[in-house]
């Protein structure tokens, strides 16, 4: 589609059924922000990758959702024994991959006679490949669950499955047959990434386990630097705000891949609605296109913020000129959900926040903290652009908000923020008022302590939620205390058999899914992969 007719359809998709593209906020400037991200598109790189071994599921209460798999015959079997005599086979392809997958069938005498009917299907985990997917219980749609029924009309055939798959193992299931027998000749699964070029060696001596996270952080990240920063190559494979921030952030200081960064600011610019508020999420397929009336407001905040960091890695002037009116726009349209310097979430039903996957996480406190670190980083981005005359009033506004967030949400008895109506105290409230700056440094720390000792306080239920606790303990001084969340998380995860860094991990509930069902969750996905970030960014506390 050419990029006049592009804009075009974003008038329309935007709502703004009658206007123009210069009636539009950033009218003008749209057409060539889209070309700048089609220019930015990066080449994929492939990779053949054979099936290392004939693998069976195996119950196991202490294993991950409570499957493991164990070698069962070597790859050699497969391919010089009867696949209808087998009638199921379970294929290891010895890590994670996300990819295309491609498999030739032969009959092994007496020509075909009729079709074959097999079920394939792909599993990231053990359990994906023996929980029932129906009757579907799952808030998303079934059809993002990887399995597929293909009609074998003749052989010898090659089997191509069309649509991208995430998985390490291949369940192949014989439904229908007739008189004649047939086995598998070749299994073939061509991955893919964008990710080029290697990250940095660690440093010698760096415990062995940190190596292990900074390595499958690593390949997290690659699966999920497809042609735009993918949330989650299973599902849901598109680009979202608050992935994009942290994935940069890994890619700055691991492969430092800045065209796929600066790609996805200039898609996300380019598609925000007819008012300048950003879409949370976009599609790039069949052409870009925004999730209509998809907003998040602690995304949309944290746009800026991406784009600051992406200047300060790269000194890309030019692409951060051009968005920056893009972030005056967002923290514009947040102040106006601004009463006495606290931000009403009364206001905004419309607008749900994210933050984390957890249904009783109160999110007030986090946002009046979200916001403002989001305003304090922007008007650093102001003062590298000499901008911060047009924002001269938001010093004043962050010193304003501080105050009035001190004296909303702080128990100075306990020495801890407190958030909603019941006063809940959480981790993520003591996060987003450290990192603001609301909280001092000695403060932070005793808020952290508070938290990580009371067992009634809400924690976080995502490696996204894990990633601001970190950070904030990083900035309170409490290294060793990171140190060990970050042992203890993510190497909670691959304990139990992670190959990927998971969307949802709960060491207290194996199962637990934001959408009912947990073979959906996604077991590679891009906002846990920050571990990346940190072991790279602060080598003193994480590589010895």
């Amino acid at each position: 589609m050419k990029i006049k007719t592009l804009v075009a359809s974003l008038i329309i998709a935007c709502g703004a059924f009658t206007a123009t593209a210069q009636e539009i906020a950033f009218g003008a400037q749209r057409e060539g922000w889209m070309r700048k991200a089609e220019e930015c598109k990066p080449q994929l790189k492939e990779t053949i990758v054979k099936p290392k071994a004939i693998v069976r599921s195996v119950a196991d209460e202490a294993a991950f959702q409570g499957w493991r798999m164990e070698q069962a015959e070597p790859i050699e079997a497969l391919y010089s024994s009867s696949l209808k005599e087998r009638n199921t086979v379970i294929l290891d392809l010895g890590d994670h991959y996300t990819g295309y997958f491609t498999m030739k069938l032969n009959h092994t005498g007496m020509p075909a006679d009729a079709p074959i009917r097999l079920r394939l299907t792909f599993g990231e985990v053990p359990a994906e490949l023996n929980t029932p997917f129906d009757p579907y219980p799952g808030g998303l749609s079934r059809a993002w669950l990887q399995d597929e029924v293909v009609q074998v009309m003749r052989l010898p055939e090659e089997v191509k499955v069309q649509r991208r798959l995430a998985c390490r193992y291949v369940k192949i299931e014989v439904l229908a047959t007739s008189y004649f027998d047939f086995r598998i000749e070749d299994v073939t699964f061509r991955a893919i990434t964008s990710a080029h070029g290697e990250a940095p060696a660690l440093a010698e001596g760096t415990d062995p386990m940190i190596q292990k996270i900074n390595e499958i952080g690593l390949k997290t990240l690659a699966e999920c630097m497809q042609t735009v920063y993918e949330d989650g190559p299973k599902r849901d494979q598109r680009l979202w705000i608050g992935d994009l921030y942290l994935e940069a952030l890994a890619n700055a200081v691991s492969y430092k891949n800045h065209e796929l960064t600066k790609r996805c600011l200039y898609l996300l610019a380019g598609m925000a609605d007819e008012e300048g508020f950003l879409h949370a999420t976009v599609y790039e397929l069949p052409t870009p296109m925004p999730q209509i009336n998809q907003h998040t407001m602690d995304y949309s905040l944290l746009y800026g913020v991406a784009l600051l960091e992406y200047f300060k890695e790269t000194g890309d002037r030019t692409t951060a000129e051009e968005l920056w009116p893009v972030v005056k726009y967002q923290i514009d349209y947040a102040r106006t959900y601004l009463k006495d310097n606290i931000y009403d979430v009364e206001k905004q039903p419309q607008y749900w926040l994210v933050f984390d996957w957890k249904d009783d996480l109160n999110r007030h406190t986090p946002i009046q903290g979200l916001m403002t670190f989001a305003i304090d980083k922007s008007y650093e981005l102001a003062t590298l652009l000499g901008r911060e005359k047009e924002v001269a009033d938001w010093p004043k506004l962050l010193k304003d908000m501080r105050k009035a967030s001190r004296e909303a949400f702080y128990d100075k008895k306990r020495g801890v923020m407190v958030s909603g109506p019941d006063s809940q105290v959480s981790y993520l409230s003591q996060v987003w008022m450290i990192l603001s700056g609301t909280l001092s440094a000695k403060e932070g720390a005793r808020a952290l302590e508070y938290v990580l000792s009371d067992n009634s306080t809400c924690y976080p239920g995502s490696p996204y939620a894990y990633h601001y606790v970190i950070e904030a303990m990083m900035q309170c001084g409490m290294q060793e205390r990171a140190r060990e969340l970050l042992l203890d998380y993510w190497g909670g995860m691959i304990k139990k058999g992670a190959d990927t860094f998971w969307e949802v991990y709960d060491p207290n509930d194996d199962k637990k899914s934001p959408y009912q069902f947990f073979p959906i969750n996604s077991y590679c996905h891009a906002w846990s992969c920050t571990p990346v970030y940190f072991i790279y960014k602060y080598p003193e506390t994480f590589q010895r």
